[in-house]
């Protein structure tokens, strides 16, 4: 997730900003894809949840679950809008864009692939321990795409 034009909010007790470092590793991870990274920085007891898509994987299966996220959406990017650090905890606006070029399903809710850029915001809560994220806590705005992709009406 690129924070260059991210406002950044930090109330640590770290003078050094360890964890701005860290997600901004994190984050470049997740836009160049690059699941062994993402991984690499996860606690082995690491739980990935995306409230609003109904999706949770926990240890070893968050690899999986996450290479999945970017086999249904080759070319998603991310790009931060504001970003609070405080103590062992991160929270992150993000903006992110995607070309629809695999079926979405969302429960009986199917959408073909239409070619089309997706573009929708989202909130990361994301709490480390011992230098690692210990969760991904995602909630981002499903509404919007399922409209741009034809599932909704506006």
């Amino acid at each position: 997730m690129n924070t260059d034009a991210a406002q950044v909010s930090v109330i640590d007790s770290d003078p050094d900003h360890v964890l701005v470092a860290a997600i901004e590793r994190y984050n470049d991870a997740w836009n160049r894809h690059d699941v062994e990274a993402i991984v690499a920085m996860h606690a082995p007891d690491m739980v990935f949840e995306n409230h609003t898509a109904g999706e949770r994987a926990e240890g070893a299966r968050v690899r999986e679950h996450i290479a999945g996220i970017f086999a249904a959406w080759p070319d998603i990017s991310f790009k931060a809008r504001r970003l609070y650090v405080r103590d062992y905890l991160v929270v992150q606006e993000w903006t992110a864009s995607a070309t629809h070029s695999s079926e979405l399903r969302r429960g009986d809710l199917v959408a073909p692939a239409s070619g089309r850029t997706i573009v929708w915001k989202g909130l990361d809560v994301i709490p480390f321990e011992d230098g690692r994220v210990k969760r991904k806590d995602v909630y981002s705005d499903s509404v919007s795409i399922l409209r741009q992709v034809g599932l909704l009406q506006s």
